[in-house]
């Protein structure tokens, strides 16, 4: 489906610029909704400052010449290292939705990973983004439902359609406290759903006791576990990913049960306030990991020095959610597209000016890490 043309307004020189013009375009309540974070919004802020808060400590007179971006991901070379996070409804910041998220993310080469609770159908997407040939990898996020019959079914769509991986979100439970949402009082408008959750059967509430607790005597029972991530590798030929890795012995746990990647991400700071950032996070789960599987990070990117900065600190890649739907929300695929090149150009000239003529030597640019006061000894780029 072609997208709409859009006029970009001149000073949209950052990511930061796109924000402001986002919010003039969203109302209240699809802001809150959209970009709100849990409880005091602290872990969302703190995943933003902890990026800026690493130093770059740059080489000069190096060969730069013939200098690129591309790295190697889940077997197969890939133009850079960002892709476009899971985020639900992208129909609330556009009419085009996640077509045009797909159209953009393809023409720039870069990743797509898409919601189960996206608006659009996983396969209209997948059609959008797949005809590109230097493209970056198509991906399907889950959330094990409960009616595991309805999940498999869900499994076999995305293989159908072409996706290339699976990414299972394993740090949600139950819903984040929310308060700019609930205060807002978001609701979804007609015409916006999770069309792919159409005809899903959803669990009969319990009769509780005066003492039992509506959360954990009756909607946790569902809740996933590692035999589950253990029973999702064994019905699918797609590799799976778990996303929500913030401590070292999960990061083991999961490489166990079967992941064959990982996401260190804590939800942009949607669930858990004050959980810790994921740049801080980074190093232990790196070293836990040992190169066996990629280890990817979302959270807080905002600059092309905050890729380099985790490609540093050992990322096979990156995630970028909320920008992407300020994009979005300012011009449909044009904006995206445009958030997406902001990123590249930055990524490009941070690269040069630190003196990196690939991504393989990303760590060599760190100062410090995360909570560190000495130059570590920080994990190449895998």
């Amino acid at each position: 489906m072609p997208a709409a043309l859009h006029h970009l307004p001149g000073d949209l020189t950052s990511l930061a610029d796109h924000e402001r013009h986002a919010q003039q375009k969203l109302d209240e309540k699809t802001w809150a909704y959209l970009f709100g974070a849990a409880a005091d919004e602290l872990t969302h802020a703190r995943n933003i400052g902890a990026w800026r808060g690493l130093e770059l400590l740059p080489r000069v007179l190096r060969p730069l010449a013939g200098g690129h971006t591309r790295i190697q991901l889940l077997g197969r070379e890939r133009p850079h290292p960002i892709l476009v996070a899971p985020m639900a409804f992208h129909r609330l910041a556009h009419p085009e939705g996640e077509l045009a998220t797909a159209l953009a993310a393809a023409a720039l080469g870069a990743g797509l990973v898409v919601s189960t609770q996206a608006s659009c159908r996983l396969e209209d997407v997948a059609g959008t983004f797949l005809p590109g040939a230097d493209r970056g990898p198509l991906w399907f996020q889950l959330y094990l439902q409960a009616d595991r019959n309805f999940t498999r079914d869900l499994v076999q769509r995305a293989e159908a359609a072409g996706y290339e991986a699976l990414v299972l979100t394993v740090d949600a439970p139950v819903q984040g406290v929310r308060d700019r949402e609930r205060r807002a009082g978001f609701r979804l408008p007609a015409g916006v759903r999770a069309v792919n959750l159409d005809g899903m059967k959803l669990p009969s509430a319990r009769t509780l006791g005066a003492r039992q607790s509506v959360l954990f005597d009756d909607l946790l029972l569902h809740a996933p576990t590692w035999e589950d991530v253990a029973w999702l590798c064994s019905i699918t030929r797609l590799p799976v990913l778990l996303k929500g890795v913030l401590h070292a012995e999960d990061a083991q746990m999961a490489i166990e049960s079967g992941a064959s990647g990982l996401i260190v991400s804590n939800h942009g700071g949607r669930t858990l306030d004050t959980a810790v950032s994921s740049a801080a996070a980074m190093p232990a789960v790196v070293r836990a990991v040992q190169g066996r599987v990629p280890v990817l990070v979302d959270g807080g990117i905002r600059r092309g020095t905050d890729v380099l900065k985790a490609m540093a600190l050992g990322a096979s890649a990156v995630l970028v959610g909320r920008p992407v739907l300020h994009g979005l929300a300012n011009a449909g695929a044009q904006g995206v597209a445009h958030v997406l090149r902001l990123l590249l150009d930055e990524l490009e000239i941070a690269m040069a000016l630190t003196g990196c003529r690939t991504l393989t030597q990303a760590g060599e640019v760190l100062a410090s890490s995360p909570g560190s006061k000495k130059n570590p000894s920080i994990c190449p780029n895998s």
